[in-house]
């Protein structure tokens, strides 16, 4: 991630496309404002529980 690929054939990124591109590309935790997340209260983290991923049942067409 972070790096823009230019494939055979497409057009050439305009002044628009590459300022965009600039201004949402990846910022490091250290830049993230977290500052509207209001803070878990102890009762909040004990009522926690790890999440379990159930595999999807597939159906088969006969």
């Amino acid at each position: 991630m972070g790096s823009i690929r230019i494939y055979k054939g497409m057009p050439p990124l305009t002044e628009e496309q590459i300022r965009r591109l600039e201004e949402n590309k990846p910022k490091s935790d250290d830049e993230i404002d977290y500052s509207d997340i209001p803070p878990l209260t102890e009762e909040e983290l004990a009522r926690m529980r790890q999440s379990r991923l159930r595999k999807q049942k597939q159906n088969i067409a006969s």
